[in-house]
């Protein structure tokens, strides 16, 4: 399309309108269907049984949250939230804890996950890996690989004869839950990917990628299968891509990832220093152009920013990121992808969850919180609120789907563009109006002309700071023909014979829509302001009116059904659910809403007294809220209103935490500590990507089986003169740990930084020695602490760098020089290594602390012998310390919450002490505080785990340096997230006490 310059009148002035989005021929339009199953698509978008969809998607990661029961409150959250798709990572390592080993069972019952998905009506996107590096340890990768020679995403034999352990296992899972496998199915797998972020494109890996589609093929999976580029690279794009290719792949469709959007200061304050990127139609075109590298198939963004991760050592960024990719972000980001044709979006994350003992990749702390539209308690942010807008309006009209762009308009004001885009179809309108560049923060009022398609119009509007407006224009929805609006629309449903709209727009700012009639019709204000004129000429009724509160207008008569509109501004409109036929609004969240004779089933949630108000059909005799029957009386508007508002949760009584007991839990530093079961160090081999010293033997746990947590080294030596201090080199991921031990007397600690860009994940400690050391046969207890296995983002086997010990050696002299030591060595980590003893829990949730093989962290371990003690603590031993109690919660009967542990200061990112904390709840591992790293204090642990109705254990693993003050603080429960509804939720069954473990 070609740009122009047009000139307009306004009153006496003439004013230069501001160049409009030009869209370039990045896209091959004319490219044919390709149909599977009941899925398809062409350049311009998917389709399920042949009709045209935006996919809306969420990223959620059922192993960040281990209690199966609450996955359904966070797909029917996403669902209420306007989604109408969820896109699921499976965790290969979460599965299998020793090769050939597989558990899909309790929390890791993935057929479970994917039906509840499809009874809740989403479709599914399905990303198994083999790598799904999701800031996980390995990047998804089990422990157990880590000791292949074999070069992972290639394709040598050996790595390939493990995915397909893997496919083997996972394919057949997701092919029975494909929207292909039941015609009659709403929901259900309709897009599956094969691989994520494979960057490198050497032969090697062409002929692994041809080998995962293949494998997928003959594992019946039938839907289309893509790869998710790591940026908008153009790599692995379909092979019958017409442009110019950077690396082609055996993929039906290409996807790619993006995360443009600004940062968050060190203060926490978000920035808008990105505008939004035209990645598609309105973008420069080729390889790097996004949707336009494979112009054959439509835009899909696999992942886009829904927030950020945080990381060791920060000052706290999840409440930056929520606000810096929330609400106007999601209007100006994910709209201008919108535009650009990329009408397959999936936001990363949706709902991030916790990631709970040692499934956390070096960089990343516990909480995967991401800032994501549902926080990690499981409350709806303010950005969830816009969602629920935006996928209204998507859900609203099916025409946006496939929309192609409509040629430039008139724009009075250089800051502001418009994309303007149209249905080839039915050649209904599709307006983004946002600042020029997009990241703009001036106040502008202006207008634009355009031809539309029930005439040329000139519209007034208002655009005020970072924002943007979702437009439609020459829309037919249900029996009404709308002409344009300066309004947002969030829903349209017919009801009976008539039908129902929500508008609304920013608090304060004047509103217009226009509706066309073949003759005047009755316009009756039934609450609220507007005002009407009609134009007899063009058949158009305009409504005029200002975003205050709420206005509803009747609409009766001029050859049209009844219509009923809902004026309302941002605060009133996002009160409002749309289920089906059906506008509820009130409540926190509205579930579910069923008919069945007459009776109308609502279910949902109250964060308060909430009024209850429902346009419904009119067959509708009773109300029914979750489970209860709603006195309700007619009212003007057409609605039915509860006569009683709904009751709000009651207060949750949280105990205090008392009655502690301890026990020191490092007994491996003691010289008479019986270590005759450990396995020796020896020369066995090594996969590690990690050089050590000629001589050394191989010291690396993951060799003896120990992929997780601490690890225990213990060394025997004899002295010599030269002895003076001790060298050691260690992996130890992120913010891990080393200490060490001579004899049994402390001789030092170190940590590996945190951080980003990418954190030290090895280093080097130097202890000195006594002078004992100089003479006489000695023990070195040594424990270092892995947090994480590098993830494998560049195909570099980085995932295999050494964790534990690397090399040890004795230094001395007057220069400090190592020199050679004969050390026997032996190593102990969790126990029963690959052979997991708590199977249920799985490969995270314990490492080779002393209290972690027997059992201590376990809710039935008798106690009754240790020492009483008192928290917040004054002094700690060097090592490790455990501290356990117990104590009773009774959340009331219908009402969900979040409970959390919360350690000293919460408003502080970190402490003037040193320590960490492993916290087991029940036995759960539900993460990690390191008080002088920081940044979390506070720990959400969800119900399921936490039992909301009964008696909860909690045991803390203290570890310590033991210098004075560097001990465990305050330990407080907090109530993070209450509201009266929810789900019912079982307890995760679990070994209670040391017996139940496997030997």
């Amino acid at each position: 399309m070609r740009s122009f310059i047009a000139v307009l009148l306004l009153g006496s002035a003439l004013a230069i309108p501001a160049m409009a989005q030009v869209a370039k021929p990045t896209a091959n339009l004319s490219a044919p269907v390709k149909s599977f199953g009941r899925v398809s698509y062409d350049a311009r978008s998917l389709m399920i049984d042949g009709e045209r969809k935006i996919i809306w998607g969420g990223e959620f990661h059922p192993f960040r949250l281990p209690s199966p029961d609450l996955w359904r409150d966070i797909l029917q959250k996403m669902k209420a939230s306007g989604f109408n798709t969820v896109a699921l990572y499976f965790d290969w390592g979460y599965h299998s804890p020793k090769q050939g080993v597989y558990d899909f069972t309790g929390i890791r019952d993935l057929d479970r996950l994917l039906t509840m998905a499809e009874e809740e009506g989403l479709y599914v996107i399905t990303r198994a890996g083999p790598y799904v590096n999701a800031e996980l340890s390995r990047g998804g990768f089990p422990g157990w690989l880590v000791n292949q020679r074999a070069r992972a995403r290639t394709d040598d034999p050996d790595y390939l004869k493990a995915v397909d352990e893997w496919l083997d296992q996972i394919n057949p899972i997701i092919a029975r839950h494909q929207i292909n496998a039941d015609k009659r199915r709403k929901g259900g797998v309709i897009l599956h990917q094969i691989e994520n972020e494979l960057a490198l494109t050497t032969p090697a890996q062409r002929r692994y990628m041809d080998h995962l589609y293949t494998k997928a093929r003959a594992d019946g999976i039938t839907v289309p299968i893509f790869h998710n580029d790591q940026g908008r690279n153009g790599y692995w794009t379909p092979e019958s891509s017409t442009v110019d290719k950077v690396v082609t792949g055996p993929n039906d469709m290409y996807a790619f990832d993006g995360y443009p959007g600004g940062t968050c200061t060190v203060a926490g304050q978000p920035t808008r220093d990105v505008a939004a990127p035209d990645w598609g139609y309105y973008g420069t075109g080729g390889a790097k152009g996004g949707a336009s590298a494979s112009p054959d198939t439509p835009g899909f963004a696999a992942e886009f920013g829904g927030g950020w991760f945080d990381y060791w050592g920060s000052n706290g960024g999840y409440d930056c990121n929520a606000i810096q990719r929330g609400k106007r972000f999601q209007r100006v980001f994910y709209g201008t992808n919108l535009a650009n044709g990329i009408g397959i979006q999936s936001f990363y994350m949706t709902y991030g969850g916790t990631s709970w003992g040692w499934l956390p990749g070096p960089v990343v702390f516990t909480s995967y919180d991401y800032g994501a539209a549902i926080s990690e308690p499981r409350a709806l942010r303010e950005k969830a609120q816009e969602m629920k807008q935006l996928g209204g309006l998507i859900a609203s009209v099916p025409d946006l789907a496939g929309m192609t762009p409509a040629g430039p308009v008139e724009i009075t004001s250089p800051n502001i563009q418009i994309y303007h885009n149209k249905s080839p179809e039915t050649d209904a309108r599709f307006l983004m109006v946002t600042h020029k560049p997009s990241n703009g923060q001036t106040n502008d009022s202006f207008t634009f002309t355009a031809d539309l398609p029930d005439g040329r119009y000139t519209v007034p509007m208002r655009l005020n700071g970072f924002d943007a407006k979702w437009l439609v224009a020459g829309v037919t929805l249900g029996g009404q023909r709308l002409v344009y609006s300066t309004s947002e629309l969030q829903s349209a449903q017919r009801q009976d014979k008539g039908d129902l709209m929500l508008l609304y727009g920013r608090a304060g700012e004047p509103g217009e829509t226009v509706l066309r009639y073949s003759a005047a019709p009755t316009v009756t204000v039934i609450e609220g302001e507007a005002t009407s004129r009609f134009d007899t000429a063009k058949g158009d009724l305009n409504l005029s009116y200002s975003h205050r509160g709420r206005a509803i207008v009747r609409v009766e008569g001029g050859g049209r059904p009844p219509l009923t509109v809902i004026l309302g501004d941002e605060a009133e409109a996002v009160r409002y659910w749309r289920q089906g036929d059906m506008l509820i609004r009130g409540p926190e969240l509205v579930r579910h809403a069923t008919v069945k004779d007459g009776t109308l089933a609502l279910t949902g949630d109250t964060a308060t007294q909430s009024p209850l108000e429902i346009w419904a059909p009119g067959a509708i005799r009773s109300v029914t809220w979750n489970g209860g029957k709603i006195a309700t009386r007619a009212t003007p508007a057409g609605s039915l209103a509860a006569t009683q508002p709904l009751a709000g949760p009651a207060a949750v009584a949280l105990p205090a935490l008392t009655d502690w007991r301890m026990a020191k839990g490092s007994p491996e530093a003691d010289p008479a500590f019986d270590d005759s079961n450990w396995q020796a160090i020896d020369n066995r081999s090594s996969a590690s990507i990690t050089a050590r010293p000629d001589g050394q033997p191989n010291m690396g746990m993951d060799a003896y089986g120990f992929h997780d947590g601490d690890v225990w080294y213990r060394g025997r030596f004899t002295g010599t003169p030269d002895a003076k201090a001790l060298s050691l080199y260690y992996g130890a991921g992120g913010s891990g740990l080393v200490q060490a031990w001579i004899d049994g007397q402390f001789i030092g600690e170190a940590e590996t930084p945190g951080g980003l860009p990418r954190p030290i994940t090895t280093g080097t400690a130097r202890f000195a020695l006594p002078a004992s050391a100089q003479s006489g046969e000695h023990i070195l207890s040594i424990m270092v602490r892995n947090n994480g296995h590098n993830w494998d983002l560049d195909s570099d086997d980085f995932h295999k760098e050494a964790r534990g010990l690397i090399s040890a050696s004795l230094e001395g002299g007057p220069s400090g020089r190592s020199f050679t030591v004969p050390i026997a060595w032996k190593i102990q980590g969790k126990r029963g290594g690959e052979m997991l003893a708590d199977p249920v829990r799985g490969p995270a949730n314990n490492g080779g602390l002393y209290g972690e093989r027997m059992g201590w962290h376990l809710p039935g371990f008798d106690d009754k012998r240790w020492a009483k003690a008192t928290v917040p603590a004054t002094q700690a031993e060097a090592g490790t310390s455990w501290y356990r109690t117990s104590f009773d919660l009774a959340v009331p009967k219908g009402q969900d919450a979040t409970i959390a542990l919360s350690f000293g200061d919460a408003a502080k990112p970190r402490s003037p002490v040193r320590y960490r904390v492993l916290m087991f709840v029940n036995g759960w591992n539900m993460g990690q505080f390191i008080a002088h790293v920081g940044p979390q204090r506070t720990f959400p642990i969800p119900e399921g785990i936490l039992n909301h109705r009964g008696k909860n254990r909690v045991a803390l693993a203290v570890t310590s340096d033991g210098q004075p003050g560097d001990a465990l603080e305050a330990v407080r429960l907090v109530t993070l997230h209450s509201v009266k509804g929810g789900l019912p939720v079982q307890m995760v069954t679990a070994p209670n006490a040391p017996s139940d473990l496997k030997e």
